[in-house]
């Protein structure tokens, strides 16, 4: 596969994860808001968002350093 495109596909990637991540940490908020979930429950969809996140931030860390490499 050649570089650019797993660039391309790291970035879809990338994308996915952060936009899926998102709507679950806004939906988990709001469902938790609505049937009274206690604090360690929401507290552990936070800490999921914040893995997703981070996850995240390592897919585009590597295609930063694809990007790098490829230039020479």
């Amino acid at each position: 596969m050649s570089n650019e495109k797993a660039q391309a596909r790291k970035g879809r990637q990338a994308a996915l994860v952060i936009a899926i991540t998102a709507v679950a940490w806004v939906l988990a908020g709001l469902i938790g808001a609505q049937y009274g979930w206690s604090q360690r429950t929401l507290a552990f969809f936070d800490l999921a968002a914040l893995a997703g996140f981070v996850f995240a931030f390592w897919i585009i860390f590597q295609i930063w350093r694809l990007r790098r490499d490829n230039q020479g």
